[in-house]
């Protein structure tokens, strides 16, 4: 049966089944590779640390979603080993290109990379199935995180938090975790306090990708160190950004990568990405455990059903035939290659959306 038609009715309305097939057929021995080219995996291009930490994720919360599939554990432990050998101990820093001839095309990856690396281990450390996997990423967390304070990149210091989030939930709250936390919420606070106009509420001069990412951080920081003006500016900016994200008719329209939207310029509507439409229902999923007001619901809604074809083309960007994902939306079309970013933004959405169904079932209207 295809994922197309095995359904579960989920909050009130239909969600597809979680299809690991595609996610499967990217991964080889060492881990999950970049790029397809169509739906075959592109052995010229590697790997990345990128992926792989939201591989971990995957793996990880899909297991606590309840999927049944008794490879998720030896991929979640594969995926792991990947970032455990990324960790480079001479600069205490991720490595984030790895060539498919098993050679790091570089010794220090990028700060965005290093900061998905801290969200993907303190989630695997709250919440991975076995014991041995639990305790390496928390080492892993505890090497890796330091060198986050000295970044300058906002979306860095974002998924960084986000990981801390998950670590502090599950385990018992330590001072330099928590500590490294409200360091970096008051760095991306102070972003928003320095930019931030009434017309433009925003933490950059520009919006850029992974957007809500933010404003996510500001909520996970809030909750954790109850801090309510971290909270009240991660739902402001929030709303903003879902705003400029919803067009005339209602649905999910995120800003393009081809050219981004600056301040004060127009607003890029292609090439449009996956991972906005990821980032944008998590957000606002956590925005509605917060408020309990249904508006975050159905924003969360509308950013996962661009997925399913509901965008300024009304092309699926969800492959059901293959459990895939396509890369994005051109002004004509959808970009046919199926590659582990944007295979991984639909898992995570998907994922998130099932399980937060029993939110969707009582709140949403």
């Amino acid at each position: 049966m295809s994922a197309e038609k095995d359904l579960s009715r989920r909050g009130g309305f239909e969600l597809p089944v979680v299809d690991l097939s595609h996610f499967v057929r990217l991964t080889d021995g060492t881990g999950i590779l970049q790029h397809a080219n169509y739906t075959v995996a592109d052995y010229r291009e590697g790997y990345a640390t990128d992926d792989n930490a939201r591989a971990l994720i995957v793996a990880t919360m899909a297991q606590n979603a309840g999927v049944r599939d008794d490879r998720l554990d030896d991929l979640a432990a594969r995926y792991l080993a990947f970032l455990r050998l990324a960790f480079n101990s001479e600069t205490s820093r991720f490595r984030n290109f790895f060539g498919y001839e098993r050679e790091w095309q570089e010794h220090v990856g990028s700060e965005d990379s290093h900061g998905r690396t801290i969200w993907a281990l303190g989630t695997a450390a709250a919440y991975a199935g076995e014991e041995g996997q639990r305790s390496t990423a928390r080492e892993l967390v505890l090497r890796g995180l330091p060198a986050v304070e000295g970044f300058s990149s906002p979306r860095a210091w974002a998924f960084a938090i986000l990981g801390v989030y998950h670590y502090l939930r599950a385990l018992e709250s330590d001072d330099f975790t928590e500590g490294t936390m409200r360091v970096l919420a008051h760095k991306l606070a102070e972003c928003h306090s320095k930019i931030a106009t009434p017309e433009w509420p925003w933490f950059e001069e520009s919006l850029a990708y992974a957007n809500a990412k933010l404003p996510h951080a500001l909520l996970a920081a809030g909750e954790a160190l109850g801090d309510e003006s971290m909270t009240r500016t991660g739902l402001e900016t929030l709303s903003w950004l879902a705003e400029v994200q919803t067009t005339d008719d209602g649905h999910f329209g995120p800003v393009g990568s081809n050219g981004f939207y600056a301040k004060d310029g127009e607003m890029a509507r292609f090439d449009q990405q996956p991972i906005e439409a990821h980032a944008t229902v998590s957000a606002c999923i956590a925005a509605y455990r917060v408020t309990r007001q249904p508006k975050w619901l159905e924003h969360a809604r509308a950013a996962f059903e661009w997925f399913l074809g509901r965008n300024d083309l009304g092309v699926p960007l969800y492959d059901s035939g293959t459990g895939g994902c396509r890369d994005g939306l051109h002004p004509d079309r959808a970009n046919e290659n199926q590659g582990a970013e944007s295979t991984l933004a639909w898992l995570l959405s998907l994922i998130e959306m099932r399980t937060a169904a029993d939110l969707f079932s009582k709140g949403a209207k």
